[in-house]
């Protein structure tokens, strides 16, 4: 029997192998989602979701198993974990990769930028926004208003940037309004520093009773039990191009009005902040 030939280029693989190889191998994520990444982070995610905060999640099958969707929700105060758990009450649950915008002052801390967009995330832009949404993907829209909240307006919405709502009109892709209680507590913002947060590239540096007071020690979030819940989704009736910027500012205080309902009802559940 004749021995099998030996091919004397092994410097390149056959053409019929390398596109095999080519096709077996992982995409790129035009916006640098790094899935293994997101796999290591996925069980210090869970802990925090299960054990630390021990969220409690309900109207998760509003979320669409398939096909684009916005998912808008109220933000706390400081450090966005309240995003970080949506993400992952999606991927738990949905199997789903919820991908999210971030802030463009976030561009200014590169490692952060680029741990965002590892785990998903893309810098707030239309373009970016409307790419993902082309792409099928759920998006999580973020905002500084949200986030820049006092201890003492905690769970009060402030005005929705109609930016999300005319996503919605333009892509015909539905709105599930999300609603986050107990994450307000963890950082109980009493102040600003916006000059140290000028000279570091960010909108303000949160002070709190324990930061920067306590030092590393002062920002650990506090345990606070909290609650996430989905609500209906809500689809938008496309308008002629005249109309929809006025429509869209209409929609965004409609759907802000709708997750202020929803937080009020999971406020009234809870009878203390870090035992439900």
């Amino acid at each position: 029997m004749a021995a099998p030939a030996i091919a004397l280029d092994v410097g390149a693989p056959p053409i019929e192998a390398a596109d095999a190889e080519a096709h077996d191998a992982p995409r790129e994520d035009p916006f640098g989602l790094d899935p293994e990444l997101r796999r290591r982070v996925l069980p210090a995610a869970r802990f925090l979701h299960d054990r630390y905060w021990r969220i409690e999640v309900t109207g998760i099958r509003h979320v669409p198993t398939s096909g684009p969707a916005l998912l808008v929700a109220n933000h706390s105060g400081a450090i966005p974990f309240d995003g970080a758990m949506i993400v992952t009450a999606v991927e738990l649950r949905r199997q789903r990769t919820l991908r999210f915008l971030y802030d463009r002052f976030v561009e200014n801390l590169a490692p952060v930028a680029t741990f965002y967009d590892k785990m998903g995330g893309a810098v707030a832009t239309r373009e970016k926004a409307v790419a993902l949404l082309k792409a099928d993907e759920l998006l999580l829209p973020e905002g500084v208003p949200g986030v820049a909240k006092s201890f003492g307006d905690r769970y009060r919405l402030r005005s929705f940037s109609p930016g999300f709502a005319r996503l919605a009109l333009a892509l015909d892709v539905p709105i599930v309004p999300v609603a986050v209680v107990g994450a307000e507590e963890i950082y109980p913002v009493v102040g600003r520093a916006e000059g140290v947060g000028r000279f570091l590239g960010v909108p303000y540096v949160p002070v709190t009773p324990f930061f920067p007071l306590l030092g590393v020690l002062g920002a650990l979030p506090l345990p606070t039990k909290w609650f996430i819940r989905f609500g209906k989704p809500i689809r938008l009736e496309a308008q002629d191009v005249e109309a929809r910027w006025q429509r869209a500012r209409h929609e965004a205080t409609r759907v802000r009005r709708t997750i202020q309902e929803m937080v009020v009802r999971l406020k009234r559940r809870r009878r203390s902040v870090f035992f439900g």
